[in-house]
């Protein structure tokens, strides 16, 4: 999964005019661009993976390896290509990619479409599938983590290949590498990104070259396409082959990404890419590979880079080296996009997001999760130290996501499209027959670090659910303090409360208009004084990534015409930022009781300071973990574009 925002099916969108209006060429023209865009954002981690994943199976450093011998290279290769087949054309490509969330993909998109038709169906099954599902998105995280890692490592490790004497320098000019990548982050990827499509052009073309001298030299590597080569290594050595799934899932890693960037470039653009160039450009470099080994069995020790003739082994190299990098930065910016649609679902505390493109929305900048990304990343390349260990890890987020994603998209099918239950059920049992075989192979090797993904995936999946239920027990805590507004408000009308009228325009910013704004309630209560225009703003994120311009506001007179009190109710998607000074700014001062006066007006936010309580709300480790967590929430004023020399913040105590 990789940085959102590009639109919807943009692929399929007009520029201008009719479609019917628009030459052919120009329409071709468009449909290109955006798989070169698409070939630059989405493949990145997909299409670096030859570069480890055959040198991992046959690793003579795992604790179960694959003995090297023609009917097992065989075997392997026919089991990479189908894996890719079964996994990234059929599950994500084919199937997965048609359940979108208005436009957006990837496992958060796939939360929100399950909460909608489960809860139709039961809150048992709403609630366990959710669960399921955030595990899933938790699991992204130690993605995001080891991606860059395995990655950059990777691809400096073809150092060693061109010059022996240089294994000392792989872990330091790796360190460096990725220090440079996360530091340049806050300017954003839109200079960046113009060179990645072309730049991922020239990988493909050139692992694909290079698959094609190797075949060429051991054509009758191709039997491998037959099914029968997999599915003989599989069961006819079950117990080598079992083993090696840990290793031959490394080249699926990326397929989440390719239904998590679908609202980038639209479903076509992505199929189109990954059908007629991605997926024939690695299965040429898999089978160069496999026909190099058979070769000379000595080949194992970087079948990627010794495929290359020695005259292009430096610049494949640096090619190499830009491709992981391209792969990090969009597994970096798809962990953003993650955080960032996870706050907005009431999952993660708001976090300070800075745009970072006047003209795509998607791309943001989270500065909290940018630098855990950082310090965890190099972490990991100095406790590992190649890309060898660090594949034994990887390995169990990525099956761990598959399982999920393909799991919750049965339920979705069933659900939604109401598709008849013998052919979810035949599907169900093929597809995770595959996956859970891919799960139960990582697991073996728990011990050799795939315990880390899992445990990351534990403590993301363990932050989550603890802030949302922290955040049920503040809201009920908020609501006895807060009191019912209409009631507050036929106080103020009847003169119950004394308090006097200034002029101006104030706005609050409130949870919802069942209750008074904290600010507000304080500001009459203890100052005895009101604003001649109140505005009580409710930002509400729905479940969808944009929401459209007829939808974004409903004013509530709150019973009275003429009182200068109302309630707006903002809705965005989970894709937008609020911007409430140009909300407002879209009001009719019809609806508003009279004209507000923006240019002066005051903000009024309420803030919470939490306390551990004794309440049996929620066990004592898990408040603390509520209260640390709440902490690193961004500045409210900052968050909801306010200005701060008119921003009033009044605060409030509440036990949890």
């Amino acid at each position: 999964m990789t940085d959102h925002g590009h639109g919807a099916a943009a692929d399929e969108a007009p520029a201008a005019g009719p479609p019917q209006a628009r030459p052919a060429g120009a329409r071709d023209a468009v449909r290109l661009a955006v798989v070169i865009g698409a070939l630059g954002v989405v493949f990145g981690d997909i299409g670096t993976s030859p570069i480890y994943t055959l040198q991992t199976v046959f690793s003579p450093s795992d604790p179960h390896p694959v003995p090297v011998s023609t009917q097992n290279v065989y075997g392997v290769v026919s089991l990479v290509f189908w894996s890719v087949m079964v996994i990234v054309t059929v599950t994500y490509v084919l199937l997965a990619m048609r359940a979108d969330n208005e436009g957006e993909g990837g496992i958060m998109a796939l939360i929100t479409l399950v909460g909608r038709w489960s809860s139709q169906r039961g809150r048992r099954a709403a609630v366990a599938l959710t669960a399921l599902g955030i595990f899933g998105a938790s699991l992204f995280f130690g993605d995001s983590m080891i991606t860059p890692a395995i990655s950059v490592l990777s691809a400096v490790e073809g150092l060693k290949v061109v010059e022996p004497s240089l294994d000392d320098a792989v872990v330091p000019i790796t360190a460096v590498i990725i220090v440079v990548l996360f530091v340049v982050q806050r300017r954003g990827t839109a200079a960046v990104g113009r060179i990645f499509g072309p730049i991922m052009i020239l990988w493909f073309v050139a692992i694909g070259a290079c698959g094609v001298v190797g075949i060429a030299d051991h054509p009758a590597i191709l039997r491998a396409l037959w099914p029968s080569y997999a599915l003989g290594f599989l069961f006819g050595h079950i117990g080598t082959a079992f083993f090696a799934l840990a290793a031959v899932v490394l080249a699926v890693t990326g397929a989440e990404a390719l239904y998590a960037d679908m609202g980038h470039f639209g479903r076509r653009a992505i199929t189109r890419g990954w059908l007629f160039l991605v997926f024939p450009a690695c299965v040429l470099s898999y089978f160069g590979q496999g026909a190099l080994i058979l070769a000379d069995s000595s080949n194992i020790s970087s079948p990627f880079f010794l495929l290359v003739p020695h005259w292009g082994r430096w610049p494949m190299v640096l090619l190499a080296t830009a491709a992981t990098v391209i792969a990090s930065q969009a597994v970096i910016t798809g962990a953003y996009s993650v955080a960032s649609q996870a706050a907005r679902l009431g999952y993660l505390p708001r976090l300070r997001i800075a745009h970072t493109s006047e003209s795509t929305i998607g791309q943001i900048y989270v500065p909290w999760i940018n630098w855990l990304l950082m310090v965890s990343v190099l972490t990991l390349v100095f406790a590992f130290r190649s890309s060898a260990a660090l594949a034994f890890a990887f390995g169990m987020a990525v099956t761990g996501t598959i399982t999920i994603t393909t799991l919750l998209f049965f339920y979705v099918a069933r659900a939604k499209w109401g598709t008849p239950l013998w052919l979810i059920a035949t599907g169900a049992i093929l597809l995770l027959t595959v996956d859970l075989l891919f799960v139960a192979a990582n697991l073996t090797k728990l011990v050799h670090g795939a315990w880390l993904p899992l445990l990351i995936g534990i403590t993301a999946f363990t932050v989550m659910t603890t802030w949302q239920r922290g955040r049920e027990v503040v809201t009920a805590e908020r609501a006895e303090h807060e009191g019912s507004l209409r009631e507050f408000v036929d106080q103020l009308r009847s003169g119950e409360r004394p308090v006097l009228q200034v002029p101006g325009t104030a706005v609050f910013l409130n949870r919802g208009k069942r209750t008074a704004p904290l600010a507000m309630r304080a500001n009459v209560e203890r100052n005895h004084v009101r604003h001649e225009q109140v505005v009580i703003l409710s930002i509400e994120t729905e479940t969808v990534p944009r929401v459209p311009a007829d939808r974004r506001i409903v004013v509530d007179g709150l019973g009275y015409a003429d009182d200068g009190i109302v309630h707006v109710t903002a809705r965005f998607g989970y894709m937008e930022t609020p911007d409430v000074p140009g909300t407002l700014a879209l009001l009719d001062p019809a609806d508003t009781e009279g004209p507000l006066l923006l240019d002066d007006a005051s903000y009024f936010l309420s803030t919470i300071e939490l306390r551990r309580g004794q309440a049996p709300t929620m066990a004592p480790w898990r408040k603390r973990l509520f209260i640390a967590t709440s902490h690193i929430t961004a500045d409210a004023a900052e968050h909801f574009g306010l200005p701060r020399d008119r921003t009033i913040i009044m605060g409030w105590h509440i036990e949890v």
